[in-house]
């Protein structure tokens, strides 16, 4: 998918776990890893919102296209 999920890069600089992440944001520490491995197919607004607040950031901070990105299958 040609989305590419930045929550990663966005963790790292803020020294912040994706356990305090997921708590602040209010969603459970595996449904964050499949937004942040690039396996989700929709992010509601609200979550984006509260991802946004959590890392001080704005949404372009956390998704970008990137043309001829792979696609991630998990197995």
């Amino acid at each position: 998918m040609p989305i590419v999920v930045d929550v990663d890069v966005l963790l790292a600089q803020r020294k912040m776990s994706v356990g305090e992440l997921a708590e602040r944001v209010g969603i459970t520490p595996a449904n964050l890893a499949v937004l942040k491995n690039g396996r989700a197919k929709a992010v509601r607004f609200s979550t984006l919102e509260a991802l946004c607040e959590a890392l001080d950031c704005q949404p372009g901070d956390l998704l970008r296209y990137e043309a001829g990105a792979a696609v991630v299958t998990v197995r």
